[in-house]
């Protein structure tokens, strides 16, 4: 019996998502997720998908990741598809940071798992959390093949012109300083898509992705290769976002230690989870913001003008750097949702071929389509975005010894 499924792994710090997907149609045979992990009341919730089955919610004590993976093998065997399949090819694990080494999926042995802990002061909240996934996936089944899919590899292409700050080079390298760029697996996966959509290959189209969710970013993509990122060294960097300021003078941060009082601490937590729509008017739920945009709040109609700005000027800058833009694509939560979002980011920039139908962007869907009229010269699609088929994709292409990605 051959081997075609990929058990897909996102482990957080006191959660795990997880998918199992059959990779000769990319069809999704199982997906859940355990949260609170090391509480007292722990949850898992497990969808059967291969045989259109409920949703199965458990509750308990998971001490551990250890205790939370192998709840959910347990939960995968009462289907028939547990971790001891032999028709399980390779585990998947979505890993945030690759740093500079890792510019491709790579499976995992002792020296890569020493490279992911090496980086964990440039991402000190996701890779300590990804790797305990990783151990605890590799002790359940030593004899199979795991494999990183790293957030950061997308963005690797990028030249040093894109990628370095302009600070002192020694005092960069030495603390590693430099632009790496998070929701890779995302970019990749849509810029692709869109490609598709257009009935052309990756190659030979230019594309800007929006990934507007809680976080958010915009990428650059010229034939395929990420030319231009908007987070940078962290996450922090780049459109405002639920929670994160994104670009700022890095001043302020002075300012506050110095006539503030703040702490190196309390700016950290500022700036990320007290920042972007929640700081500006209290909520970071963008259908709540509009609500009250629609009700006249002030408040929230300065926040979204502030998110909307930034966006814009996005949209401009990396129409600059690709020179020509083939399609603008819209993705995740907030761009896959939130047509006013779409409308008033492309509102103004028709000199830059850059139009939306009002009608086409109403639409609601689960599949990539265009929002733009005929006339215009650049795409503007909505592409659902599709991570943990991406790293699937990736992963089964590296067992096996394929680079073609579909």
């Amino acid at each position: 019996m051959s081997s075609t499924r990929v058990l897909v792994l996102n482990s957080g710090s006191s959660s795990v998502k997880y998918q199992l997907l059959d990779m000769r149609d990319s069809s999704r045979l199982a997906a859940g997720l355990v949260e609170r992990i090391g509480e007292e009341t722990s949850r898992l919730e497990h969808t059967p998908l291969h045989t259109g089955g409920e949703s199965r919610e458990w509750t308990g004590t998971i001490a551990d990741h250890d205790a939370a993976l192998k709840a959910v093998s347990a939960e995968l065997a009462k289907d028939g598809l547990g971790l001891d399949s032999p028709e399980l090819a390779a585990i998947g694990h979505r890993v945030v940071h690759g740093g500079r080494r890792f510019t491709e999926p790579t499976v995992i042995d002792d020296a890569v798992l020493a490279e992911i802990e090496r980086l964990i002061p440039v991402a000190p909240l996701h890779n300590p959390a990804n790797l305990t996934g990783i151990r605890t996936a590799m002790a359940l089944r030593p004899d199979l093949p795991q494999v990183a899919v790293f957030d950061t590899a997308f963005h690797t292409t990028m030249p040093e012109s894109a990628a370095r700050y302009a600070i002192d080079v020694e005092t960069a390298d030495a603390h590693r300083i430099r632009r790496y760029g998070f929701h890779g697996t995302s970019h990749a996966y849509v810029s692709r898509a869109t490609a598709k959509l257009l009935g052309r290959a990756p190659e030979e189209v230019n594309v800007i992705v929006l990934h507007l969710g809680n976080g958010a970013s915009a990428s650059a993509v010229r034939g395929g290769r990420c030319v231009d990122t908007s987070m940078g060294l962290t996450p922090l960097e780049g459109l405002v976002m639920g929670t994160r300021s994104g670009d700022m003078d890095p001043a302020v941060i002075f300012h506050l230690m110095r006539v503030g009082g703040m702490s190196a601490d309390e700016i950290d937590s500022l700036l990320n989870k007290k920042s972007g729509l929640i700081g500006l008017c209290g909520d970071n739920d963008m259908r709540e913001i509009r609500r009250r945009v629609d009700e006249g709040d002030e408040r929230a109609q300065l926040a979204f003008d502030i998110y909307i700005h930034r966006l814009k000027k996005y949209i401009g800058a990396y129409y600059a750097v690709l020179g020509k833009v083939d399609a603008v694509a819209f993705t995740a939560g907030v761009g896959e949702n939130a047509a006013p979002v779409r409308e008033a980011a492309v509102a103004g920039l028709e000199e830059l071929g850059l139009a939306v139908d009002a009608e086409l962007n109403a639409v609601r869907g689960s599949e990539p389509r265009l929002i733009s009229p005929e006339y215009a010269r650049v795409a503007v699609a909505v592409v659902p975005t599709d991570e943990e088929l991406e790293i699937a994709t990736q992963t089964y292409a590296l067992v096996n010894g394929s680079s073609n990605l579909t």
